[in-house]
């Protein structure tokens, strides 16, 4: 494992011979080179114990700057760990190359190589094009233009989505014969080993349904939930590595402490021993926890605190009228998590401290991003048990009239990858939008006394 403490003098770039260690043989491709990859599968490779016979090969979005950019620095970046009372910065030489996304022939390179034992990939929860049944997206520009891709050529450089780039490696690497390999999606999904399986498989279909068998016999899909709060990083961030490191690292990457990864499914050419994870038979329980009381909690303050003025997680949990909001959510949570009454107590807890640490800037603009993917899967069960039950308590509506009111043009700008989508319900008459927004939640017919509760709530946001 590198230290950081043996950088040198001078503000020069890193550099394996003087801040790393040497780029380990690559085992393993991620697709999605962000910050969250960086402080969280990156970094659990880095702290393995036989991290030098694990190399990751990374693969970027469409934009071929980051790759480049760690390029410049042999692929070295620097976590920059904000803890309540200072910060510790780590050196991570886990990725052993950096490509661009459009890098087809590297990419099939690697799959063609049996020493590939896993993919890892983090795109969001848009980057897998699916449709509202859940399936791939057929009727998207990028995946029929990708579908002509590969049924006109195999080794088509012309692959835009990341199921693409998926079934791409995949029939490159039957072709090589190189034998089985795990697929590892890491992304607030619900059951997203699940997702992929099936995103592939349509592809798959419509590309070449002879693979389908090969899928079946050499295709892990591994089902994951992880967490790490990483914000972006600042200049600030920057010239604080600088000062620590004597290093000049323009992809520094920061996050917090705390760190999660629990796995369910088999690695048939293995994996790092990824210090930490936790291997279980299921993840559904881990993950339910996470969605609901982190991640809900996360947008809730993202539409609604933001609509108050506040651009940080930290600031808006001090807030107590906020802070009333996320316990009032949490409390309609916990009524529906399957995990042990104790082990949500303490979670909420750790919660409140990991939120409340104003060393680490997390933007509600940032979190507020693609709702459109993310309100649905992070309130709509519990949401729709609340109001099988009947009457739904303020704190489980609250978020649908936060993110209403967001679409209207309050706090936090507006981005999503349904952009027309949801412009149109930030233009629709009021109850209307509610409807629909109920509907995406497993609502499929609400009361009017449960849309009138709604849209008192968004005026109260509005007002």
């Amino acid at each position: 494992m590198s230290d950081p403490q043996s950088a040198t003098a001078g503000g020069g770039r890193l550099s394996r011979q003087e801040h790393g260690r040497p780029a380990a043989p690559v085992r393993m491709v991620h697709l999605g080179v962000g910050n969250f990859f960086r402080a969280h599968q990156a970094w659990f490779t880095e702290r393995s114990e036989d991290s030098a016979e694990w190399g990751y090969a990374a693969f970027t979005g469409r934009s071929a700057e980051v790759a480049n950019a760690l390029a410049e620095q042999e692929s070295l970046y620097t976590l920059l760990v904000r803890e309540p009372d200072g910060d510790r910065p780590e050196v991570i030489s886990s990725l052993s190359a950096v490509h661009p996304g459009g890098d087809l022939a590297a990419l099939r390179g690697y799959f063609a190589s049996s020493d590939l034992a896993l993919v890892t990939s983090t795109v969001t929860e848009a980057g897998y094009r699916r449709d509202t049944a859940g399936g791939l997206d057929l009727q998207d520009p990028d995946v029929v233009a990708d579908i002509e891709a590969l049924r006109g050529d195999p080794e088509s450089n012309e692959v835009r989505t990341t199921p693409g780039r998926l079934v791409a490696g995949l029939l490159a690497r039957a072709s090589a014969d190189a034998g089985p390999i795990a697929l590892v999606p890491c992304d607030n999904v619900p059951d997203n080993g699940a997702m992929v399986a099936r995103v592939v498989r349509d592809l798959a279909t419509e590309v070449d349904p002879t693979l389908l068998d090969w899928i079946e016999a050499n295709v892990t899909v591994v089902t994951t939930m992880v967490d790490r709060i990483t914000p972006r990083a600042t200049d600030e961030d920057r010239e604080t590595v600088t000062e620590l490191l004597a290093v000049q690292d323009a992809q520094v990457v920061v996050t917090e402490p705390f760190s999660e990864w629990v796995l369910a499914g088999e690695f048939p050419r293995g994996r790092p021993e990824w210090p930490g994870a936790q291997c279980v038979d299921d993840v559904s329980k881990h993950e339910q926890r996470k969605l609901w009381l982190l991640n809900g909690s996360h947008s809730l303050m993202a539409y609604g605190a933001s609509i108050l003025g506040h651009e940080t997680v930290s600031s808006a949990i001090a807030d107590e009228t906020v802070r009333g909001w996320v316990e009032e959510w949490w409390d309609v949570a916990a009524r529906h998590l399957e995990v042990d009454a104790e082990d949500v107590v303490a979670y909420r807890q750790a919660l409140v401290e990991r939120f409340s640490n104003e060393r680490i800037k997390h933007l509600l603009a940032q979190i507020a991003a693609d709702g459109s993917q993310k309100v649905p899967i992070r309130f709509g069960p519990a949401l729709a048990a609340e109001a099988a039950q009947g009457e739904v308590p303020v704190g489980a509506t609250r978020p649908v009239a936060a993110w209403i009111a967001h679409l209207h043009g309050h706090g936090a700008p507006v981005t999503d990858a349904q952009q027309d989508t949801v412009s149109q319900l930030g233009q629709a008459e009021p109850a209307e939008a509610v409807r629909t927004v109920l509907g995406w939640m497993g609502i499929e017919e609400p009361a009017q006394s449960l849309i009138e509760q709604v849209l008192t709530q968004v005026g109260e946001f509005e007002s």
